[in-house]
């Protein structure tokens, strides 16, 4: 059955995961760890499909404080498919090299700041200007990718660099570049993607390790809780908590 293929072959991306980016998780976990516990950002970024990961980070149910989405709407939405927004103007728009720039204009950064970055690929332009800019800012990049799979790649960008190039860390989501990953029968296209999986599995590794360190320092988290299940108690009270803190931290008080 395909179903079972595509699981399978799920299920080896996180074995991959787990038995060979760890150290490279912790690492990027202890820099994030910094950034939160200073009372600054993790800034998220990824264009496309690469944006899911940022939207299941932060903010939902068992997410905290501290990670900061920067989702540009002209490289997520496009789900209109043709006509305003659609996917012909998402992919000319995710390579226009000086996008990126004129998106961190929007925002103001500290070399506190960690800028944490999602490109399956590694060669598109506004990812790179992004990851360039943050460099130039001092702040610390982490890039989660199909690194390995994206070696001997030919990058967009004029700077002739990849993305993976660089991070100051990178994990790889061990997906493969091609992405679908299951053959149909009389079809030359695979179906049955597999880098989102990848990027929510290394999300929630890096995520609750950064919660670990901080745990273990004693700092507290401003934890977004289920307001959904039974005996929640005072949920509502502690949404509120965790919201006041990041309007705190957005508004630079």
């Amino acid at each position: 059955m395909l179903a079972t293929q595509w699981l399978n072959n799920v299920r080896s991306i996180m074995t991959s995961i787990e038995e060979t980016q760890m150290e490279n998780i912790r690492k990027a976990a202890a820099v994030m760890a910094d950034s939160i516990g200073s009372g600054r950002w993790v800034h998220t970024f990824g264009c496309g499909h690469a944006t899911l990961p940022i939207e299941e980070m932060y903010p939902r149910i068992g997410g905290f404080v501290g990670f900061h989405p920067m989702v540009e709407l002209p490289l997520t939405f496009f789900t209109n498919i043709t006509g305003q927004m659609g996917v012909h103007q998402f992919i000319f728009l995710e390579r226009v090299e000086g996008y990126g720039v004129e998106i961190m204009k929007g925002y103001n950064f500290d070399q506190r700041d960690t800028m944490w970055l999602f490109s399956h690929s590694g060669i598109n332009n506004v990812n790179i200007d992004i990851a360039l800019e943050s460099k130039k800012r001092g702040m610390k990049v982490v890039v989660f990718g199909s690194a390995a799979e994206a070696k001997g790649k030919q990058t967009r960008h004029s700077s002739k660099k990849t993305i993976f190039e660089i991070a100051d860390i990178v994990v790889d989501t061990c997906a493969p570049i091609e992405d679908a990953s299951v053959p149909v029968k009389n079809h030359i296209d695979k179906i049955g993607p597999v880098s989102t999986m990848a990027f929510v599995t290394c999300v929630w590794m890096t995520v609750t390790t950064v919660a670990e360190i901080l745990a273990d320092r004693g700092v507290p988290l401003f934890i977004h809780p289920s307001h959904n299940a039974p005996g929640a108690g005072d949920s509502k009270v502690r949404l509120d908590a965790a919201l006041d803190e990041y309007k705190r931290r957005i508004n630079g008080v």
